[in-house]
């Protein structure tokens, strides 16, 4: 499963955020997108995820001119929903009203609720969350909540996942422990993952960088 993408020209009415920007990252790979505020790093997630409607650069709506392509699949005029593609954002977005294993069997695509059930309790287990299921989410650390918004992306089986700075409000002890732990999920779900950060800390590969937004 490979993600390719490229960008002829992403931009606002009259200014240009990303230009011929191109890559690719196969299955079990993060390519992580780096640069400063404005440089059009969440604006590339959005081109990719198929949500520049949402999102606006000032008050101006974005455009974007380019293909996206996942497993040799054209998925530039697909609808969200229809990609297959998952989010996971610097807020966890937890749903308050359910408990932590009810946020996780949301995403649980349909199927014999045993094996639906199953997959939560691993998920847990491998959180490092086994035992809180009944817990609400309001009741978990940040850190804690972060791995179980992971999870729960991944539940969803989606075919590649976007990842908007999921580590910046962590602390420092926090956001190491928790940026190895989804580095190691990410390799083993087999799916294609790009990842927007400032940091140069939070780059999963080294050979897989793209910066965003540097003069020349």
């Amino acid at each position: 499963m490979t993600l390719a993408v490229h960008i002829h020209r992403l931009a606002t009415r009259d200014h240009t955020l990303v230009q011929d920007l191109r890559f690719d990252v196969a299955a079990g790979h993060t390519l992580t997108l780096m640069g400063p505020s404005g440089s059009g790093k969440s604006s590339v997630l959005a081109a990719i995820a198929g949500t520049l409607h949402s999102v606006t650069e000032g008050s101006e709506a974005l455009q974007f001119e380019g293909t996206v392509t996942l497993d040799g699949r054209d998925l530039t005029k697909q609808p969200t929903a229809q990609r297959g593609i998952g989010l996971l954002f610097q807020d966890d977005l937890l749903f308050a009203h359910m408990t932590v294993a009810e946020n996780l069997l949301f995403a649980v695509p349909a199927g014999p609720k045993r094996e639906r059930l199953a997959a939560v309790a691993q998920a847990l287990d491998e959180a490092g969350l086994a035992g809180f299921g009944a817990r609400d989410p309001a009741t978990l650390s940040g850190g804690q909540r972060a791995r179980v918004a992971l999870m729960r992306a991944l539940l969803a089986r989606p075919k590649a996942l976007l990842l908007d700075e999921p580590f910046s409000k962590l602390d420092a002890a926090l956001r190491d422990q928790f940026r190895a732990f989804v580095f190691e999920h990410l390799r083993d779900s087999g799916v294609p993952a790009v990842l927007v950060t400032h940091d140069a800390a939070d780059v999963a590969d080294p050979a897989l960088v793209v910066e965003l937004g540097r003069a020349g």
